[in-house]
């Protein structure tokens, strides 16, 4: 029987945490080796054209806030490498408007978003050109509207989430031929400019 990978739990930050990691190139940092697997901080500077004291800088903080740390399986005397600590990160966004916390909550997740956006983005206008068949056919982008109460929204989410665990757990740090990065966007969201429908409306 194949020993199955221990769970990995999302980790909730507090807010000396979600100020350290609210910086714009932190958030590009952690983004970059979630994405591209562990670094040093001269191919981080070299990705983002930054000096590499700034770099190291950066991901200093990014340790001290337990955000990163040392992959000491590929570092050596010269230069050490650096990877994200597994887990997702769980941002709350409930605080109150104009506050610090609120302020530094925005930034992460607008950061998020816009990286998020970029490598969809890339996808759109690059992927069938320059990807193989088989990874552009194996691919999708859907968007699916329903009407669901509040409950009914949170059930469907856990079990995306549940799916998409089991994905990573299995797959995590994979390095067999023919694998590459990928990324799934999972949202799922109240749509703005609608409204609930009030109790005792007829159905």
């Amino acid at each position: 029987m194949d020993e199955q990978p221990a769970v990995t739990r999302n980790r909730s930050i507090d807010m000396t945490s979600l100020k350290g990691l609210a910086h714009p190139l932190r958030v590009r940092i952690l983004d970059a080796l979630s994405t591209y697997g562990p670094n040093t901080s001269s191919g981080l500077a070299e990705r983002f054209g930054e000096s590499s004291g700034s770099m190291s800088y950066h991901l200093r903080q990014l340790e001290k806030h337990g955000f990163v740390r040392e992959d000491a399986s590929r570092g050596s005397s010269r230069e050490r490498w650096w990877e994200r600590v597994p887990g997702g990160i769980e941002v709350d966004s409930v605080y109150p408007p104009r506050s610090a916390e609120r302020a530094a909550s925005d930034l992460v997740q607008r950061e998020w978003q816009v990286t998020r956006d970029a490598l969809f983005n890339d996808f759109l206008t690059q992927g069938a050109d320059q990807l193989e068949p088989r990874w552009f056919e194996a691919s999708t982008i859907d968007t699916m509207n329903l009407r669901l109460t509040s409950r009914q929204l949170g059930d469907l989410v856990a079990e995306l989430q549940a799916v998409a665990d089991r994905y990573i757990q299995r797959y995590r740090n994979q390095q067999e031929p023919g694998t590459r990065p990928v990324q799934l966007q999972l949202n799922a969201f109240p749509v703005m400019d609608a409204e609930e429908i009030p109790e005792g409306y007829p159905s």
